[in-house]
Formats: structure tokens, C-alpha cells, sequence
């Protein structure tokens, strides 16, 4: 072993032991380069996940049924924006630039949320995603939220407060509707019907299946596997979904008495990955969104740029 090699090693040692005791990793601290690359992945994918996420719910603010759903809406909708520069920003902590980040996500190339390449068919989506989808993205944030790098740990701190309301909101709609007339309870149910697998699937492939999973675990990035955040929000969604007499769209679901927990069917991978690959729904809809979006904004950029500049001059 060289000198060189055995000076990683401590510092690896050392780095690791820290995060054994429970410390924070801060931008100015030694890492080992993997760190810093996982990070940078799993940032930059959750924040185009929130700026794409945008799309679904956005496109029915015009549609809102009376004023308060639509004041509600537009204000998670900006959440979502906000979220994304949250965690845009603790990117850049790593060195990742906002225009490398961008870049990837417009050529296709950065990865996002599956669940976003879905339709929203009816005000009820909105209701779906709001309790399903967010219920789900708060179990993996709120694990985040005690993730070993100190930027990304306090983002979802501040993040996972505002996606609390968003749940509720969510929830409050669906009650709402599950409890309505016989129209509104098969409009909610055609919406769990359609959103309960894609929910499902954004948690990630089985453990068995995860590469990355072992090394974010052994770095203290995530704290739980993708089938245990997975089982977690089936416990809690499907008695809660039963009450209001919604049902859920697996023949196989069945409760296990020795476990305690409620067993899925099993998800239907192919799909996960031929949307993960850029084959779904909506994938190419999205990105042509996000593409004109980002070139309809060119002008906003280069003005921004000019005054800093001439302020710098001046």
C-alpha cells in the first residue's frame, strides 16, 4: 500500500467514525469522492423531482372546482418550486453547478421521480397525489432529514413542514370526495385505482435489486432500505384508504397476522424500469415542459447576468 493510500484510508477511518457518532458532514470537510458523487446524484434527482413535479397538479390550477382549492393548489405548487432551490442549493455545496444539474435534466440524462410521468385525468389526481404520492415522498424525506450531510439533513428539515400540509390537504380531498355523492366516491376511487402502484414504485426497486443502496446505509445518507420505507407506507395507507371504503387495486393484498403487516402483490417492474428509461406516459411530454420552460426564461438569466456584472464593473 502506498503513502498516498494508506493517508485515505485514515482519513476514510476517521470519516466514518464521525458519521458512526452521529456528526453532520459539512462542505469543507474531507470526503471521500464516492460521498460526494452519491450525493450530488440523489440531490439533483430529488430537486428535478420537485421542479417536475410541478406539471401534474399545475396544469389543473385553472380548473380548481372553487377558490379556496385553488389558493391551496398554487400554494403547493410554489412549495415545489421552493423545494427545488433548496435543494438545487445544497448541490452546489458539492461543487455541482445549477447549469451542469440543468443540463442533465433537459438532455435526458438525470433521473427524476417516475411518478410524475403519469397522467392527472381528474380533479380526484390531485387529491391522490396529494395523500398517496406526498405521504410517500414524507417517509423518504423525513429519513433524509437525519441523512449524514448537513446541507441536504436541514433542506428536508424546512421541506418535510411545508410537505406535511401538502399531505393534509390531500387527505382532507380525499375524505372529502371518498364521503361525497356516488359520482365524487368513483372518481376518488378511479384515482387511487390509478396512483396506487406508480406510489408504490417511487421507493425504488427491491433491496435485492438496489446498487447503491449498502453504501448510502454504510455513509448514513439513508437510514432505512427502499422495501422498509416501502412496507412502512402500505401499513399506514391501506387501513386508512379501508375506512373510507376505498379499496386498493391488488387481488394479492392480503393482512399477515404472524408479521403484523399488510403483504403486497408484487409491482410490476417492467413498467417501473420502461418509465425510469424514458418509455412512460408522459416522460417526453414533461421534458419538452421543462425544455420550454427553461428557454422561455433565457432572457430572465441573461439580464440577471448583465446587472451583476455591471455591478461588479461599477
Amino acid at each position: 500500500m502506498t503513502h498516498s493510500e494508506e493517508n485515505f484510508q485514515e482519513k476514510l477511518i476517521e470519516f466514518e467514525a464521525r458519521i458512526a457518532r452521529g456528526e453532520k458532514i459539512e462542505p469543507g470537510d474531507w470526503m471521500p469522492e464516492r460521498y460526494r458523487k452519491q450525493l450530488i446524484r440523489m440531490i439533483s434527482q430529488h430537486a428535478h423531482s420537485e421542479i417536475v413535479g410541478m406539471l401534474p397538479e399545475g396544469a389543473w390550477i385553472p380548473h380548481a372546482p372553487n377558490l379556496r382549492r385553488k389558493m391551496v393548489l398554487l400554494a403547493k405548487v410554489q412549495d415545489e418550486g421552493g423545494h427545488g432551490q433548496y435543494l438545487y442549493h445544497a448541490a452546489e455545496t458539492l461543487g455541482a453547478t445549477r447549469e451542469e444539474m440543468t443540463e442533465a435534466l433537459l438532455d435526458g440524462r438525470a433521473k427524476y421521480a417516475s411518478v410524475f410521468n403519469y397522467p392527472t385525468l381528474t380533479w380526484a389526481d390531485n387529491a391522490a397525489i396529494g395523500w398517496l404520492v406526498d405521504g410517500a415522498a414524507i417517509m423518504n424525506q423525513t429519513m433524509l432529514a437525519q441523512c449524514s450531510y448537513g446541507p441536504y439533513s436541514r433542506a428536508m428539515v424546512r421541506i418535510c413542514a411545508e410537505e406535511g400540509f401538502h399531505k393534509k390537504q390531500g387527505q382532507e380531498m380525499v375524505i372529502q370526495y371518498a364521503q361525497g355523492t356516488l359520482k365524487q366516491q368513483a372518481m376518488m376511487q378511479d384515482a387511487i385505482n390509478r396512483w396506487w402502484w406508480p406510489t408504490l414504485m417511487m421507493f425504488g426497486p427491491h433491496d435485492s435489486e438496489s446498487k447503491n443502496t449498502p453504501e448510502l446505509q454504510r455513509w448514513g445518507i439513508k437510514t432505512k432500505t427502499n422495501d422498509e420505507l416501502r412496507q412502512e407506507f402500505i401499513d399506514e395507507m391501506v387501513p386508512a384508504l379501508h375506512a373510507l371504503n376505498l379499496t386498493i387495486p391488488d387481488p394479492e393484498l392480503h393482512y399477515d397476522e404472524a408479521s403484523g403487516h399488510w403483504i403486497s402483490g408484487e409491482i410490476d417492474w417492467d413498467e417501473f424500469w420502461r418509465v425510469v428509461k424514458g418509455a412512460g406516459p408522459l416522460n417526453k411530454e414533461r421534458l419538452a415542459a421543462r425544455r420550454k420552460a427553461h428557454e422561455d426564461g433565457r432572457w430572465v438569466r441573461e439580464a440577471a447576468a448583465a446587472y451583476a456584472a455591471n455591478m461588479t464593473n461599477s
